[in-house]
């Protein structure tokens, strides 16, 4: 199975990175519609993480992840 997970990162003023992820972004979703979405993360200062205020956007990924389950008979 696999799942899609879009990450943004970010930059704190203490000098940090964090990443928020959003899971299954649409398959269509354009380089505008993150950009858009990651300014208005920055312009609305909801997130503090620890504390610390985001202060620039560092850039953006989709990650996809193959999960493959074993039914193992353990005795």
């Amino acid at each position: 199975m696999e799942t899609k997970k879009l990450v943004m990162s970010f930059k704190t003023n203490d000098d940090k990175k964090v990443s928020l992820s959003v899971d299954n972004p649409r398959e269509d979703i354009t380089e505008d519609e993150i950009k858009n979405a990651m300014d208005l993360v920055l312009a609305k200062g909801v997130f503090a993480p620890n504390g610390a205020e985001i202060v620039s956007t560092l850039g953006a990924k989709v990650v996809a992840t193959n999960t493959s389950d074993y039914d193992l008979v353990i005795e």
